[in-house]
C-alpha cells in the first residue's frame, strides 16, 4: 500500500518509528515517569489498574504501580505489526519496520558485504528451519525470562538489533529479514500470496521498483533507484506473489504454517496450564509481574487446584514441543482429507492449489486466534460494546482476507502477469480498439478477454505480431516469471492468439539473446553487479554459441 510513497518521506516515517521504539527500549532500563500512569488512584490515566486479585496457582499475584513499557511492547506493538502485515501486507511493514531500519546501518556507512549469501548453501536452503527454531525459542524465553522483566527485555532487544546488524554487514542487502529474522516467517503466514491491500508487482513496468524493494535516492537527480543486490532469488519484497508460489513446496514451508499455528495455540494455552485460570493471561498480569526469573525453577503446571512438580523452565518447552507437534500431526491429516475432497470435487485442481487454500485457512485461524484470544489483555480493558466492535472487525477482515486469497494459484499469476505485459503492446498499436470492446477500457478487461481480443484485432502485421511477442518475453524474462528452458510452455496460449509457432519463439529468443543477453545471464551480470555496482558496463557484453542456453543451441532457426 505504500509502494508509491517517496522513499524521502518513508525515510522520515521510519526514523520517527525507530526514535520512538529507541524511546520504548530505554524506558525498559529506566523509566521513573510511567510508573504513575498505572497507579489505581490516577483516575485520569487510561492505563491504570485495578489491582484486583489475579490468582496464579492459588495465590493472589502480588501487583504494584509499574512502569509500561513491557506492557506497550507486547500488548501493543506486536499487534500492530501482526494486523498490518494481513491488512496493507509485508511491504507496508517492511518500509517501516524499525529493526529493518536498523540493520542497513553497514549499507548506510557505506560497507560492502563480506560474502555471497549464495555462497552459504545451508543457510539458504534450511533458512526455514532456522527462523523457526529462532521463533520457537523466542516465545521460551518470551514466559521464561522476558515477559516482565523489564532490564531482560532490554537487553534482549538491543541483542537482536546488534545481531540483524552484523547479519546485514556480513551478507548485505535484507539478509537479516530473509534468512534470519523470526518474525520474517510470521510475515510469510499473515500476508499469504498478498495483504489484504497489498499492491500488485505483477503489474508494474519492467524496471520499476515494486513493492519494499531495497531503494535509495539518487544524490545527483534526486530520484529514487533500485538498491537490490540480488542478496535472494524471487524476492518477497521485490514481488510477494511470486515468492509465495515458488516457496509453497519448498522444504520447511509446511513446518512453517502447521508450526506457527501450534506455537501461538501452545503459547496462549499454556498460561491456563500454568495459572489454573484464564484470567492471569487476560489482566495482562504477566507483562509486570514481580521477579519473573524467581519463577523459573517452580512449579510449571497447575492442573485441578494442584501444582505438578515439573519446573517452568521445563514446563514452557515441552508444552511447546508438544503442542507444535500434535498441530503439526493434526494439520497433516486434515490436509489429506482436504485434498481428497477437493479433487473429488474439483478433479483437475493441482496439489499446489490444495495446499494454498488448506495454508490460507490456517493463516485464518492463526490471525483469529491472535485477536480474539491473544489480544484480549488490552482490549478487554475497552466497554463492551467497544470490545464486541474489535471482535467484529477482526472476524470481518479474516473472512474478507480469505475469500480474496481462495482463489489465487499460480497459473493465474502468470496469466495475469502475461496480460499486463500484453495490454501494454497493444495500446502502442495503432488500431482502434475501443470499438471492438464496446468502448470499455483495455484495464477492464480479465486476462482471458484480453488474450481473445488478440483473435478478433483486425489481422497484424508479422512484423508487429513478432514485436508484440518479443516484448512479452523480454518482460516475463526480466521480471523472471520464467526462464528460458520453460518459455516455450509459458509463452503457449499468448502465440497461439498471436498466429506464431515454435520457430517463430526459438528465433525470437536467439535475438534476445544477441541484444539482451542479460535477461538469460542473470547470474553471471548479478554476480558482476554486485561486485563492482556497474552493471551497466555489462549490457555490451557478447557471449559465444558454446555460452549460450542448451535450448538456444538445441534449436535455432
Amino acid at each position: 500500500m505504500l509502494t508509491k510513497v517517496s522513499e524521502r518521506k518513508m525515510h522520515v516515517i521510519r526514523w520517527i518509528i525507530v526514535i520512538g521504539w529507541l524511546l520504548l527500549i530505554l524506558s525498559l532500563f529506566y523509566d521513573p515517569i510511567t510508573e504513575n500512569w498505572t497507579n489505581s488512584n490516577n483516575l485520569f490515566s487510561p492505563f491504570r489498574d485495578s489491582l484486583r486479585c489475579v490468582l496464579v496457582q492459588g495465590q493472589c499475584l502480588s501487583e504494584k504501580p509499574y512502569p509500561i513499557g513491557a506492557r506497550v511492547f507486547w500488548g501493543m506493538v506486536i499487534p500492530s505489526a501482526i494486523a498490518i502485515l494481513l491488512v496493507f501486507g509485508h511491504e507496508t511493514w517492511r518500509r517501516i519496520c524499525p529493526l529493518y531500519f536498523l540493520s542497513q546501518i553497514p549499507r548506510a556507512l557505506g560497507l560492502k558485504p563480506l560474502f555471497n549469501i549464495e555462497k552459504n548453501r545451508w543457510l539458504v536452503q534450511n533458512h526455514f528451519y532456522l527462523q523457526f527454531a529462532l521463533l520457537f525459542i523466542g516465545l521460551n524465553s518470551r514466559i521464561l525470562f522476558i515477559n516482565s522483566a523489564r532490564l531482560v527485555l532490554g537487553i534482549f532487544l538491543l541483542s537482536v538489533i546488534l545481531l540483524a546488524i552484523t547479519v546485514v554487514f556480513l551478507y548485505g542487502g535484507r539478509s537479516w529479514c530473509h534468512y534470519v529474522c523470526p518474525f520474517g516467517i510470521v510475515q510469510i503466514v499473515f500476508t499469504g500470496p498478498k495483504g489484504l491491500l497489498g499492491s500488485n508487482a505483477s503489474s508494474a513496468m519492467p524496471g520499476m521498483i515494486t513493492q519494499s524493494m531495497c531503494r535509495t535516492v539518487d544524490a545527483k537527480t534526486g530520484e529514487e533507484t533500485s538498491a537490490c543486490i540480488g542478496c535472494k532469488s524471487a524476492c518477497f519484497d521485490i514481488d510477494a506473489e511470486k515468492a509465495y508460489w515458488q516457496d509453497l513446496r519448498t522444504p520447511g514451508r509446511k513446518l512453517v504454517q502447521y508450526g506457527y499455528l501450534g506455537l501461538v495455540i501452545s503459547y496462549f494455552v499454556y498460561y491456563r496450564l500454568y495459572a489454573g485460570n484464564f484470567d492471569y493471561y487476560f489482566s495482562g498480569a504477566w507483562t509486570h509481574e514481580e521477579n519473573q526469573l524467581a519463577t523459573l525453577w517452580k512449579p510449571g503446571f497447575y492442573l485441578f487446584e494442584q501444582a505438578i512438580n515439573i519446573p517452568k523452565i521445563a514446563a514452557v518447552p515441552l508444552t511447546f514441543f508438544i503442542g507444535v507437534t500434535i498441530t503439526y500431526w493434526i494439520c497433516r491429516k486434515f490436509e489429506k482429507l482436504f485434498t481428497a475432497y477437493l479433487k473429488r470435487k474439483q478433479p483437475q485442481i493441482s496439489y499446489q492449489q490444495v495446499l494454498h487454500r488448506f495454508f490460507s485457512l490456517c493463516t485464518f485461524l492463526a490471525f483469529n486466534c491472535f485477536f480474539i484470544y491473544g489480544g484480549r489483555p488490552e482490549i478487554i480493558r475497552l466497554p463492551n460494546s467497544l470490545q464486541l466492535l474489535f471482535n467484529a472487525v477482526v472476524v470481518f477482515v479474516s473472512a474478507f482476507w480469505i475469500i480474496k486469497a481462495w482463489n489465487h494459484s499460480e497459473e493465474k499469476y502468470n496469466k495475469d502477469s502475461l496480460a499486463h505485459s500484453f495490454r501494454r503492446q497493444i495500446e502502442k498499436l495503432p488500431v482502434d480498439i475501443s470499438s471492438l470492446i464496446n468502448q470499455r477500457s483495455l484495464n477492464d478487461l480479465t486476462s482471458d478477454e484480453l488474450f481473445l481480443l488478440a483473435s478478433v484485432i483486425p489481422k497484424y502485421r508479422d512484423k508487429e505480431r513478432w514485436q508484440i511477442y518479443k516484448s512479452i518475453f523480454e518482460d516475463g524474462l526480466s521480471k523472471s516469471n520464467f526462464t528460458a528452458e520453460i518459455s516455450l510452455q509459458s509463452l503457449s496460449e499468448i502465440r497461439m492468439h498471436l498466429g506464431l509457432n515454435e520457430e517463430a519463439h526459438y528465433s525470437i529468443l536467439s535475438q534476445i539473446a544477441q541484444e539482451k543477453p542479460e535477461l538469460l545471464y542473470k547470474t553471471q551480470y548479478q554476480t558482476k553487479s554486485s561486485q563492482t555496482k556497474e552493471s551497466s558496463t555489462n549490457h555490451n557484453e557478447k557471449y559465444s554459441e558454446a555460452d549460450q542456453p542448451t535450448i538456444i543451441r538445441r534449436k535455432r532457426y
